[in-house]
């Protein structure tokens, strides 16, 4: 007897002739989230099952991590057990018994056709022994407190329940962005949404040191942190805006200051992902949320960029974005209450329909392509 995590797939099934390649990713994302578990990985007709080697400890921390990584909907904990009925009924009811249920069920599955007993009458069979050695129970073939499932494979693999994934496309199947990451609720929520359809990330954080502290920074990289649970991974970039925010202060009006570094903080990011090979920029914006999220704002930002711009949380408000990030843990790292660059320089009236033609104005009293340069070329990249 051998206790395995069986991992299931959802959207990945629909992908046709291209599945096979999700397939491999997804195995290979999982054995990073594993890394430190010795583990080994079987593929079997449909199915993935994992083998933590050394015992029930390695399994609960291997089911926890893997319930973060994108592509998996569902996992159960399996009990692999010879091909023979009795063993296969002896299990089953142990089962039953750990979990005292008032109600349950038997579903069987046979892929091997070669095994003498067919689905019908394992349900049968099975069923009938756990009533005749247990008390107070009963079956219920709609709404039971417990499903027993019995697959015959090579081996019998007998598992009760499931526990969520978070479900979604393996990492690193749907290209590469570069994330906009602040020290707020919205863009590690961004991050995780767009790296839940499959894309492989890479973050950029923009500060004003000194005028933003040392926990700022190390609060970023905590939230940076929580994202490479679920993708096994993220290099930071953390780029210096204090004399680029210093210039615009001195020599553009304030109420634009906003969407100018804005400007600014998009360009550099489109020169490091061109760097890195990101094909897309992800922020987080939410329309209508603040001054610099007006469809002026946003317009005349992305006027200042060619590569495209994903905004997954556009049609989202604050309530919604808040029970995601409580969601997926980084909820209370985001209201640490240490100021970042955007909010350190906030105008008193910030403008929330700039035109286009005054911001090319104003930039045109600014060294932009040298401060650009100065700000890539002095940035500090960590691997977290």
């Amino acid at each position: 007897m051998e206790e395995l995590i069986l991992v299931r797939y959802g959207e990945i099934a629909l992908k046709g002739g291209n599945r096979s390649l999700f397939i491999r990713q997804l195995i290979k994302n999982i054995g990073k989230a594993l890394k430190g578990i010795d583990h080994s990985i079987i593929k079997d007709r449909g199915r993935i099952f994992i083998k933590p080697v050394s015992g029930p400890e390695d399994t609960d921390r291997a089911v926890e991590r893997l319930k973060r990584v994108f592509g998996i909907v569902s996992l159960s904990r399996v009990v692999m057990v010879e091909k023979d009925l009795d063993t296969i009924k002896r299990t089953a009811l142990e089962m039953v018994r750990k979990r005292s249920p008032g109600s349950f069920k038997v579903e069987s599955r046979r892929a091997d056709k070669s095994f003498p007993v067919g689905s019908p009458e394992i349900c049968r069979l099975v069923g009938g022994f756990i009533l005749k050695n247990s008390e107070g129970i009963k079956v219920d073939v709609h709404r039971p407190d417990l499903m027993i499932n019995i697959e015959i494979r090579d081996k019998a693999y007998i598992f009760a329940g499931m526990e969520k994934g978070s479900g979604g496309l393996p990492t690193g199947t749907g290209g590469k962005g570069l994330l906009l990451l602040s020290g707020g609720i919205d863009s590690p929520v961004a991050g995780w949404m767009v790296a839940k359809r499959g894309v492989e990330l890479e973050a950029v954080h923009f500060h004003s040191f000194p005028f933003t502290s040392e926990r700022a920074k190390q609060k970023v990289i905590d939230l940076a942190g929580v994202l490479a649970g679920y993708i096994g991974g993220v290099r930071l970039h953390m780029v210096s805006l204090t004399d680029i925010q210093s210039s615009i202060n001195m020599h553009c009006p304030a109420e634009q200051s906003t969407i100018l570094t804005r400007r600014f903080m998009m360009r550099i990011a489109e020169r490091i992902a061109g760097e890195v090979n990101a094909l897309a920029l992800v922020t987080g914006e939410s329309l209508g949320q603040v001054a610099s999220q007006t469809m002026e704002s946003i317009f005349v930002t992305d006027s200042s960029v060619n590569l495209p711009v994903l905004r997954p949380l556009v049609g989202m408000d604050k309530i919604e974005i808040t029970e995601r990030a409580r969601s997926i843990g980084t909820y209370e790292l985001s209201i640490l209450p240490y100021e970042d660059c955007c909010t350190l320089f906030l105008p008193q009236h910030p403008e929330t329909r700039p035109r286009l033609e005054r911001i090319l104005q104003s930039e045109s009293h600014l060294e932009v392509q040298r401060l650009i340069d100065e700000a890539v070329e002095t940035r500090e990249t960590l691997e977290v």
